[in-house]
């Protein structure tokens, strides 16, 4: 039924869901109308096991009785302040603890309300960078394809995920993109991949091409999440890192997805033992319970624009009317507080193994032709049938029907468990995943 045709009562007509089909979705909704635990409920009161973390952002799993209070004393304490030209306690605390868990030097936190803020941050902070450095002609930015980086239009340009891309226009000028790292001598190989790692000099090519001196950043998701799971080759992220040290271009880790321990260390940037100027992050900063992101730059990078600026001036004008939110603030200060006395990211280190296990256990499967993993993220690719994604699209309809609610890119199915998960309760996702592929879906 077209939305012509819908009565003007329709209780589904008014919202425009994001990244959603949604005529399909009239025609057969998928409600959720509660959670608690590892565990959403319909509104028929059934249980669907959260097999995506929300949207990787729920790590501890639902309604957490500590953050839910934090967030109440906070409201009736302070429940907003303006964060231009005024401060208040619950943000600089929680930068005070952010920094605690980023790489050394990585100590200068800004705060912003979503993944895309936080990546359209960084942006503007390498090119006023290199501005006030003299070298303003740095403003390309490199991207890599299969790269997703939020849909704001600086996130979104040097993304690398078509359907993203082609109804927006031309985007930022002068915007990059590497290969990505899916290759075949790769398939089946869990963690890190033992061939690619050379792909990374596609910016050395961007380099010879363009010129460094025209390049402000490269930027990368770690692990490549939205597109499918694609963990870096060996090697590969070293190399960015001394392409980029070489030739004066800024590294951004895109950390939206791996950050606070999807990896088994607070970013994934310390699990690979590679240290980016900038990361972006955002999602378990609250434990998903209030919209929140952040960056964490380079002390000597946010000092450099600090210094260029005369006194009394505005050094870097840019900022959100919801940065910092008290709420938001006192919601990530309790969510780090669980981290810290729950010892969370060793569970991540301690359930990942047989995680990853279960997953490479498709291989040889005939609907199956690739898996992938790293940390508590994994990817079972099917085959496809008919369009591309279609397949994928009808599988997580279904595994909805049968208890689970997952997340589908194109034809990959990716499970990315809540941290609060048991052993037990992932080998039932894994279960219905499997159980779903033999029923031909």
């Amino acid at each position: 039924m077209s939305a012509a045709q819908r009565p003007s009562n329709d209780p589904l007509i008014n919202q425009w869901m994001p990244f959603t089909a949604n005529r399909q979705f009239h025609d057969q909704p998928r409600i959720i109308a509660r959670a608690e635990g590892v565990y959403y409920y319909n509104t028929q009161g059934e249980k669907l096991l959260d097999g995506s973390s929300g949207l990787y952002c729920i790590p501890l799993g639902h309604g957490r009785r500590e953050i839910r209070e934090a967030v109440s004393r906070q409201m009736e304490v302070l429940d907003y302040a303006p964060p231009f030209q005024y401060g208040f306690p619950p943000g600089f605390q929680l930068a005070t603890e952010v920094a605690e868990l980023t790489p050394p030097g990585l100590n200068r936190i800004m705060f912003a309300g979503s993944g895309s803020e936080a990546v359209d941050s960084a942006l503007k902070v390498a090119l006023q960078y290199h501005r006030v450095r003299g070298e303003g002609a740095r403003q390309r930015f490199v991207g890599r394809e299969r790269g997703y980086h939020g849909v704001n239009f600086g996130g979104w340009s040097v993304g690398g995920m078509v359907n993203n891309r082609k109804a927006f226009g031309l985007g930022l000028p002068g915007a990059l993109h590497m290969r990505h790292t899916h290759i075949k001598e790769n398939y089946f190989e869990m963690g890190q991949g033992t061939h690619g790692a050379d792909l990374a000099d596609d910016l050395e090519r961007f380099v010879n091409l363009h010129g460094a001196d025209t390049i402000a950043a490269c930027i990368v998701e770690p692990v490549a999440g939205s597109t499918g799971i694609l963990p870096p080759p060996k090697g590969y992220l070293q190399r960015l890192r001394e392409i980029c040290t070489k030739h004066g271009i800024l590294l951004i880790f895109d950390e939206v997805i791996t950050g606070f321990g999807r990896t088994g260390q607070a970013f994934a940037s310390q699990t690979f033992g590679v240290t980016p100027d900038i990361i972006t992050m955002a999602k378990a900063i609250t434990n998903g319970s209030i919209p929140m992101s952040a960056i964490a730059v380079r002390e000597d990078i946010q000092q450099t624009i600090l210094d260029a600026a005369p006194p009394n001036a505005v050094e870097f004008y840019h900022g959100y009317t919801y940065s910092a939110h008290p709420v938001a603030c006192a919601a990530g200060l309790a969510t780090l507080k669980i981290y810290r006395e729950e010892n969370t990211f060793g569970r991540v280190r301690e359930l990942t193994p047989g995680f990853l296990e279960q997953i490479a256990s498709f291989k040889g499967d005939p609907e199956v032709v690739d898996t992938r993993g790293f940390g508590l993220l994994g990817a079972v690719e099917l085959a496809p049938k008919g369009k591309p994604g279609e397949r994928g699209f009808k599988f997580l309809c279904k595994a909805f029907e049968e208890g689970l609610v997952l997340r589908c890119s194109g034809d990959s199915v990716v499970l990315a468990p809540p941290f609060a998960a048991t052993p037990d309760q992932i080998s039932e996702m894994i279960d219905i995943v499997r159980k779903l592929i033999r029923q031909g879906y």
